[in-house]
């Protein structure tokens, strides 16, 4: 069982990685996300991707952009538009992930997007990222009593 669950848990990795670099690429060039989804189909390893989750960022992150950026511009230093386009793209995805995938534990979805940050975004903007998505989480009731709940656990 924890081999299968390893194995879907690259998937997504890798889901959430590819997503990032097409959300980069609507953001930068304001693509149709139809033709980055075949671009990427096409050009782009993608068998050892969770399809599913890749199609769904990519498609609900854009689709419910002006919300995700209402509910984490709260929690910035400086103003959306001075945001490095990367940083963006990952607030916007562990925002979604979040709020939608609570089958995806809190902890999971600020490390990928802390990962993420380490390996797509400027040299400390990992810590950034990180604080502004546990200010995000801490928000939202269920993950706001996700939080509370691993919080006990880890004291016990």
């Amino acid at each position: 069982m924890k081999k299968r669950k390893d194995d879907i848990g690259r998937l997504r990795t890798r889901a959430r990685r590819r997503a990032l670099q097409a959300l980069y690429q609507w953001q930068i060039a304001g693509q149709d996300l139809a033709d980055i989804e075949a671009q990427f189909e096409q050009e782009m390893d993608m068998s050892a991707v969770d399809m599913e989750l890749f199609r769904e960022l990519l498609h609900e992150v854009p689709a419910r952009v002006d919300e995700l950026d209402a509910r984490f511009g709260p929690f910035l230093d400086r103003p959306q538009d001075q945001l490095d386009p990367i940083e963006k793209a990952i607030l916007r995805m562990g925002t979604y992930e979040l709020q939608e995938r609570l089958d995806v534990p809190c902890r999971v979805v600020i490390n990928e997007a802390v990962e993420l940050a380490k390996q797509f975004g400027a040299e400390q903007s990992y810590r950034y990222i990180n604080g502004v998505l546990d200010k995000v989480a801490r928000g939202l009731p269920l993950r706001a009593a996700e939080i509370e709940a691993s919080r006990t656990t880890d004291k016990k």
